[in-house]
C-alpha cells in the first residue's frame, strides 16, 4: 500500500483558512487531519468529493461563536489527509471505518452530524451503526442509495466525466457545482491536496462507488440497506438543508422527510441560489439555520 502525503507547502496561503491542523492515525499508518475549533457541543461537518474541510471555512467561525467545538476531518484521500496511491485502496467500507476510528481516538459522543455528498454516505452509514454516538442529523445536499434506487442522469454523466476526463480538476470540478463564482485563489486551495494525478485516486474512484441497484461496484448495497432500515425508525431530531440548484441532488430532502421519523416537524430549508458545493454559496446562511435548529431541538 502506498500512502502519499501533500506537503504543507502546498497550504502555506490558503484564503480565510486561519485553522490549527491536527492528526490523528487511523490504521495502516493512515494519518487524517481535521480541524477542531471551539468549546462545547461536538459537531461534526462531513465534507463530500473532491473537497476537504477548507469547504466549511464559512461555517466553522458562526459555529464556534454559538458556543459549539467544530470537528471537521478531511476524509482519506482529500485535504491534508493522507492519500492511498492505488483506486482498488478505497473503499465505502474502509471510509467509514477510518471515521470511526477519529470518533473513537477523540472520544466524541453526543454528536451532532453535519454531512454533504459523500459525507452523508459516510456520515449517515455511521450514525446509523453507532445510534448511541449521535444525537442530531443534519443532511445537506447528499443521499444513501438504496435497492429499488437508480441513479439519475446527472449523477450517471458526473460518474462517466470522473471515469474519464483526462484532466480531473478538483477546483474546476467545484466551480462546477456552485452558483457563485470562485476566486481564484478559492479554486486553488481546492487544487492544494493534489500536487499530481498520482494524488487523485480516492477522488477519481468516489462516484464510481456510489452504490446503486444494478450498479453496485464496491458490494456496498446491503450496508446501505441497513443503514435505511435504521433511519426509517430514526427519532432524534433530523433536518433537511438542501440547495435550490443542484441536479445531483434534487428530491433527496423530500425523501427523506418522507422516510425518517425525526425529520417530522423540523425547520426544513430549502437555500436559494445554492448548488451542489452548498457551503460554498451559502455557508454562512447553512451556519446560522443549522445553529438555531440545534439550540431549539438538540
Amino acid at each position: 500500500m502506498k500512502i502519499l502525503t501533500t506537503s504543507e507547502n502546498r497550504f502555506s496561503d490558503l484564503e480565510d483558512y486561519p485553522f490549527k491542523a491536527h492528526f490523528c492515525e487511523v490504521g495502516q499508518g493512515l494519518k487524517t487531519h481535521y480541524v477542531k475549533e471551539g468549546n462545547g457541543p461536538t459537531v461534526l461537518l462531513l465534507h463530500g468529493e473532491p473537497s476537504w474541510s477548507y469547504l466549511y471555512r464559512k461555517m466553522i467561525p458562526i459555529l464556534v461563536e454559538k458556543g459549539y467545538q467544530v470537528i471537521a476531518p478531511d476524509l482519506i484521500g482529500f485535504g491534508k489527509s493522507d492519500k492511498l496511491g492505488a483506486p482498488q485502496e478505497y473503499s465505502y467500507a474502509k471510509h467509514v471505518a477510518w471515521l470511526m476510528q477519529l470518533v473513537t481516538t477523540l472520544k466524541l459522543t453526543d454528536i451532532h452530524l453535519f454531512c454533504q455528498d459523500w459525507g452523508g454516505l459516510c456520515g449517515l452509514r455511521l450514525a446509523a451503526e453507532n445510534q448511541e454516538l449521535f444525537a442530531t442529523i443534519t443532511a445537506s445536499n447528499t443521499f444513501v442509495p438504496r435497492t429499488g434506487i437508480k441513479a439519475n442522469e446527472a449523477f450517471l454523466k458526473w460518474r462517466h466525466f470522473s471515469q474519464t476526463t483526462p484532466n480531473f480538476h478538483a477546483g474546476g470540478v467545484l466551480q462546477m457545482g456552485t452558483v457563485s463564482e470562485l476566486s481564484e485563489k478559492v479554486i486553488a486551495a481546492y487544487d492544494a491536496p493534489f500536487p499530481d494525478d498520482t494524488y487523485k485516486a480516492g477522488a477519481r474512484v468516489f462516484p464510481k462507488l456510489v452504490p446503486f441497484d444494478g450498479e453496485d461496484f464496491d458490494n456496498a448495497l446491503p450496508a446501505c440497506d441497513a443503514t435505511w432500515a435504521v433511519l426509517e425508525k430514526w427519532e432524534k431530531p433530523f433536518l433537511t438543508l438542501f440547495g435550490d440548484s443542484d441536479p445531483l441532488m434534487k428530491g433527496g430532502d423530500l425523501y427523506f422527510q418522507a422516510k425518517v421519523p425525526g425529520a417530522l416537524g423540523m425547520p426544513h430549508r430549502t437555500i436559494e441560489k445554492a448548488g451542489h458545493f452548498i457551503q460554498e454559496d451559502k455557508g454562512e446562511e447553512l451556519a446560522e439555520h443549522l445553529a438555531a435548529f440545534l439550540k431549539a431541538h438538540a
